[in-house]
């Protein structure tokens, strides 16, 4: 009885050991290189270039509120209504004139779309307001996306 327990135990072993050599085959047929260390590294904060926008009125008139503290699902929505009212019947060089004086960076590529983002405490926030060609109004929102648990 203790000579099979035994085989057994020796058969498993070698079964996972086997397992672990098989190499894995990837699309071009070849394993997987194995390249540790090779990863770009992620981007810096200094790399974006944006600084956290103030909680409460910008200096270029945009009110941020508390955005720290604030719900996003509540928040966003009230965003958006504030930058169509603030918007409103602005041309697209207009808009990104005003949005890039309170902290955005734009960019128009067929259409107008201005961000902040940054990272906060293990918190990517991310506002953006999108002007598409043809469209009466403007598209703003606010996202935040936290690493692990709080």
């Amino acid at each position: 009885m203790r000579t099979l327990i035994i085989l057994a135990a020796a058969l498993a072993l070698a079964a996972c050991a086997a397992t672990e050599s098989t190499p894995v085959i990837g699309s071009s047929g070849a394993p997987f290189p194995a390249e540790r260390g090779s990863a770009l590294p992620p981007p810096s904060l200094a790399a974006t270039g944006q600084a956290a926008p103030p909680e409460g009125r910008a200096p270029g008139g945009i009110d941020f509120g508390q955005w720290r503290s604030a719900d996003p699902a509540v928040y966003a929505p009230a965003l958006q209504a504030q930058m169509r009212q603030r918007l409103a019947g602005k041309n697209a060089a207009e808009m990104s004139a005003d949005l890039e004086a309170n902290g955005f960076a734009c960019e128009d590529q067929g259409r107008l779309e201005c961000r902040i983002e940054i990272f906060e405490r293990d918190c990517a926030h991310d506002w953006y307001v999108v002007q598409e060609r043809g469209r009466a109004e403007p598209v703003a929102g606010y996202d935040v996306l936290c690493l692990g648990a709080r």
